[in-house]
């Protein structure tokens, strides 16, 4: 029997068994990340003006705003133009546009509860559907039954998937990642561009451009969302209440959905292979067991393609990756704690244990500085979260502890959702580290990629000095992508013990490296809170 390949051998390693609803796409598919919003933003608005009238653009959000101009102008400034604006221009001309979003959070499937950002995308989705492009007369919007809210799901769920794919004479580009349609999105390193209250912030995010195979996969998870919302009952089913509707914040009712959209999505054109060698590509999902059919009488109306059993091909595929880790783990993450609506089961705080114990490095990186939407502009104090300690630390020997680091950096929030592995393996998507984006209380969707070249190397390089906030130099680059000095910069200790003496701020990095500024902050433990929440427990 001939020895596997190196590509072989990666793939039986740190990805999941293929199935047929979970193909691996083995050099067929290009896998290119992105870092922050400028480039990504700036990439979809070059597809959107491409856009020709046999041509077609998907796009499932959490959160849009119908403002945002896709370059980063704003209102009043010359050439400013919003992104729906070019949306229904390319609609009235002929091009296939169709957005869903979230409108379940905290809802639990009754979307006329008026909180969470529910709200705001029924308003989005309104201004949308009302849009007349500015270039040319329409006699009616383009968009009008172009728009669905999908308020499918679990109670305290949310549709959290963030994609879009683009249909260019018929060949697929797909993006997978955690950015929104929102402005505060659009940034990118240094940081240096946005701002919350009267100080400085940053959003870092990311995402990954596939093509190929791996394309199709991100466009069938539209396909299925699109096909899933429009065939919801045009009302939700609940007692006492118009439910046909969604009260308006200024009074009044208007339809939750058109009463009449266009069910299917037409099917994939053939994509051609895109060579990659030594490289597989995954595109995993979750989502939680949801029923809206519970009485006889309603499984006669139309049928919803809802997820009756549960689908967790995100937690299988992190769950591998860890178990596989020899050198590194690398989590760029929003939450590293649990939140209602999470399983126990599908926690992944056992597996960083036991990754630990085997002597993995474990470097966690988080926000330095609080989202918005979560508590103002005060500084998140540097400390490790209470899951963190509780869950990890506080059950690993006192040497393996050694092998666990987290950081905060400092004026920015950390959006991505992200996992590196030994420089073999990445991960980017919509879910995050808590066990809700696991168990599919929150469905999500992930790109995943094994490499036996140098594509996950370089995007540590890319990130790591992002974080320093310093550019890659010739100098700089092979310090950074020689593994063994550059986990020295997360903590000392872990260097060769041949390694030379350091006497620079981050040990390991050549004489001359000069960041702008301090900005990763460790993130640390004290032994007396330790005893305090100890003594509560």
């Amino acid at each position: 029997m001939p020895p596997a390949s190196p590509l072989t051998e990666l793939i039986s390693r740190y990805l999941p068994p293929a199935t047929d609803a979970c193909p691996i796409f083995a050099e067929n598919s290009r896998y290119e990340p992105i870092i922050d919003g400028v480039t990504y933003f700036t990439e979809l608005a070059d597809h959107m003006a491409a856009l020709g009238p046999d041509d077609a653009v998907y796009i499932a959000s959490y959160q849009a705003d119908p403002q945002l101009d896709l370059t980063g102008r704003v209102a009043g400034e010359a050439g400013y133009r919003p992104f729906t604006d070019v949306l229904a221009e390319k609609a009235a001309a002929g091009t296939d546009v169709r957005i869903v979003l979230s409108a379940a959070e905290f809802s639990g499937g009754v979307p006329w509860l008026p909180v969470g950002p529910f709200r705001a995308n029924t308003l989005a989705a309104r201004v949308i559907r009302a849009w007349k492009p500015s270039t040319v007369d329409v006699a009616t919007p383009p968009l009008e039954d172009r728009v669905l809210l999908d308020w499918s799901g679990p109670l305290l769920g949310s549709n959290h998937q963030k994609l879009v794919v683009f249909s260019h004479g018929g060949v697929l580009t797909a993006y997978v990642g955690g950015l929104d349609l929102s402005p505060s999105r659009f940034d990118h390193s240094p940081h240096h561009r946005l701002k919350l209250g009267e100080h400085r912030w940053g959003w870092h995010d990311a995402a990954a451009r596939l093509h190929g195979p791996a394309a199709v996969r991100v466009r069938e998870t539209f396909q299925f969302r699109w096909q899933n919302t429009a065939a919801l009952p045009p009302r939700p089913i609940a007692r006492n209440l118009p439910p046909e509707y969604f009260h308006l914040p200024s009074g009044g009712f208007t339809w939750l959905n058109p009463q009449d959209p266009p069910r299917e999505v037409p099917p994939a054109p053939e994509q051609p292979e895109h060579p990659a060698e030594g490289t597989a590509v995954q595109v995993v999902r979750s989502y939680r067991p949801w029923s809206l059919y519970r009485h006889r009488a309603l499984r006669r109306m139309r049928r919803a393609n809802v997820v009756r059993a549960g689908i967790q091909e995100i937690y299988h595929s992190m769950t591998t990756a860890i178990g596989a880790a020899e050198r590194y783990i690398y989590l760029e993450d929003q939450y590293f704690h649990e939140s209602p609506g999470g399983d126990p089961r599908f926690q992944l705080y056992g597996q960083l244990r036991a990754a630990a114990r085997r002597g993995v490095k474990i470097i966690l990186v988080g926000s330095g500085r609080r989202d918005p939407a979560d508590g103002g502009d005060s500084t998140v104090h540097p400390v490790i979260t209470h899951d963190l300690r509780w869950r990890v630390l506080a059950r690993l020997p006192v040497a393996a502890r050694r092998n666990v680091v987290m950081y905060r950096i400092d004026n920015l929030t950390v959006h991505t959702k992200l996992m590196l592995v030994d420089d073999v393996f990445a991960s980017i998507g919509s879910a995050n580290f808590f066990s809700r984006s696991m168990v599919g209380t929150d469905s999500e969707i992930t790109s995943t990629f094994v490499t036996t070249g140098s594509l996950v190397r370089d995007l540590r390089v890319k990130l790591w000095a992002e974080h320093l906030r310093t550019p890659v130099t010739d100098q700089l680059e092979p310090a950074l992508a020689d593994l063994d000095t550059a986990l020295g910069i997360w903590r000392r200790e872990w260097l060769p013990k041949n390694h030379p003496p350091e006497t620079w701020r981050r040990p390991g990095l050549p004489e001359g490296f000069a960041p702008t500024e301090q900005a990763l902050t460790p993130a640390r433990y004290s032994p007396a809170v330790w005893r305090r929440e100890a003594r509560r427990r």
